[in-house]
């Protein structure tokens, strides 16, 4: 009997084993209250807060995931809601699988955290990227990419006060896939043809109706990859959905035809965010326009600001957020209280992944950024106005003049933790700008520099580290009129740093300084340059840990 049921054991622990491999635990429930925590759990977690508190390379106001593998690290389910900043970030939960966090604030500055949103469990096996919408009774929906295989597109709800308990729903998917992000479908006429069912963007209300778009990489993947593949499979596109019900789905059309004169062909659409564009950076009355969002998964995140009429989009003109890489990937956006569109944008991490798993995280969001139509009806970018509040020890420097050819430095050094405002007067100069985290040796620092020769905003991280980190020089188109003063807001943050100029260009790295150094300079090369102001705040850290 006791060998019996030693085999009995061992065959149902195989089993079991074999089921948690094709169905991945569901996010772990809440502590029982009635269970002591032990006091190996409390010096873990103090000696990991702690770990979390040294690393030299963890920002300290930028949002980082609190621990675990930001791979993918995407931002989102961002919705605003009775004056809080809800943001959803996706990461694979060790022992799990892919599942989303979920914290809020008042600022997006400071944030809590909330148990995890969604993850394996309930006919999922993990959840990918997607979106959120807050309905008409103040419950909050989210859209996301079921995995794996053929499921599709599904949905959770939450009506909750905090948003702390969120409902899959009972219809899931409510986007059947055929495969692996594709729907096989007949349209009208009885046609076959086949749309994206992957990376659903947030769901809008119009008319009483419920929308939503799907990406396209899938499909691209399979039918537009090829030389001789026809025309209108190459390239992004997005497929839009409709729905009275938010459980029956029908397909509409493709919600928008690219052109190859601002995207190539071997470029998708994942990641979308589709929202009206504000008409200033304090938010108020939104213009006539709309803006989407999204990533190409080979060039990072990009934009387009159009028409939206008739159920399709309309782009008139096409931007970037990344133009040498990827490095700045996976928009994410909503529309807060006062009428502000406000994103963030995951930044990959370049530390090899020896480093990453000895400090025992991974995943960094860029600032949140305020964006807006400018009066030319290109897009403004700022960051958010809440981050002067972490403002401390103001220094202010006026009417420096740099020669050509010249460093001039400042006897005033960095911070580790930093906001610089820099107003210069280029007159006839060709390269102008500043340098900062220069090391005393001059082996390490960062440029970031206006380039007149051909209109560039450029940011320079080849000396940036002495170990790792990506060497090249991002390059941002940028026209600086004739008499226009280049206004730069250069924002350090350990190991990111994140330039804004003239409301018409931002850049955002991450760098790895090893020399400790936090001198700043201005320079200039083929003529001189006058700095009207230079303003220098240390930055207050916000994040817990």
């Amino acid at each position: 009997m006791k060998h019996f049921l030693l085999l009995l054991m061992a065959f149902l622990l195989l089993h079991l084993s074999a089921f948690s491999q094709n169905n991945p635990a569901p996010v772990p429930a809440l502590v029982n209250p009635n269970q002591d925590i032990s006091k190996e759990v409390l010096k873990a977690t103090r000696e990991f807060r702690e770990r979390l508190l040294a690393d030299p390379y963890r920002p300290a106001y930028h949002f980082c995931f609190p621990e675990d593998d930001g791979r993918p690290g995407d931002p989102n389910g961002a919705f605003y809601h009775d004056g809080r900043y809800h943001l959803m970030f996706l990461y694979n939960s060790t022992g799990n699988g892919f599942a989303w966090g979920h914290v809020s604030s008042t600022d997006m500055l400071h944030w809590r955290f909330h148990p995890d949103a969604i993850g394996p469990g309930d006919g999922d096996e993990g959840c990918f990227s997607g979106g959120a919408f807050v309905d008409d009774d103040g419950s909050a929906v989210l859209s996301y990419w079921m995995l794996w295989g053929d499921r599709g597109i599904g949905l959770a709800k939450s009506a909750d006060h905090n948003f702390n308990k969120w409902e899959k729903s009972g219809s899931n998917p409510v986007i059947k896939s055929t495969e692996w992000g594709i729907t096989e479908m007949k349209d009208a006429s009885g046609k076959e043809i086949h749309v994206g069912s992957a990376d659903p963007s947030n769901i809008w209300k119009k008319d009483g109706s419920y929308y939503l778009l799907t990406g396209n990489l899938m499909v691209l993947n399979k039918y537009g990859r090829k030389a001789d593949s026809p025309a209108d499979e190459q390239g992004d596109r997005l497929y839009l959905f409709k729905s009275k019900n938010l459980k029956d789905w029908n397909y509409i059309h493709r919600f928008y035809e690219s052109k190859r004169e601002w995207t190539d062909a071997s470029e998708d659409n994942m990641c979308p965010s589709f929202l009206p564009l504000p008409s200033s950076p304090d938010g108020g009355r939104p213009s006539n326009k709309y803006l989407l969002l999204s990533i190409s998964h080979n060039k990072g995140c990009q934009y387009y600001i159009g028409d939206y009429k008739n159920d399709h989009f309309y782009p008139n003109n096409h931007g970037r957020m990344t133009w040498k890489d990827n490095a700045y990937f996976a928009p994410e956006a909503l529309i807060d209280g006062k009428g502000r569109q406000i994103m963030w944008s995951w930044i990959f991490d370049d530390r090899p992944d020896s480093i990453k798993k000895y400090w025992g995280w991974t995943g960094t969001y860029g600032l949140p950024r305020s964006l807006w139509l400018g009066k030319d009806g290109t897009l403004r970018i700022r960051p958010v106005k809440e981050l002067k509040t972490l403002r401390m020890k103001e220094s202010t420097i006026t009417n420096v003049k740099v020669a050509s050819g010249s460093e001039f430095k400042l006897n005033q050094s960095g911070h580790e933790l930093m906001e610089l405002e820099v107003t210069i007067q280029p007159n006839n100069a060709m390269q102008y700008g500043v340098k900062v985290g220069v090391s005393d040796d001059g082996r390490e620092e960062t440029s970031i520099y206006y380039d007149k020769s051909d209109k560039k905003l450029k940011f320079d991280t080849r000396k940036s580290g002495l170990k790792f980190g990506r060497k090249i020089i991002e390059e941002a188109p940028l026209e600086i009129k004739n008499g226009e003063p280049l206004v730069l807001r250069i924002f350090v943050d350990k190991s990111i740093i994140e330039v804004f100029a003239n409301d018409r260009q931002a850049i955002g790295r991450m760098v790895y300084p090893t020399l400790g150094g936090m001198g700043i300079s201005l320079f200039s090369e083929g003529g001189n340059i006058e700095a009207k102001s230079v303003k220098i705040w240390e930055l207050s850290p916000s994040n817990p840990y």
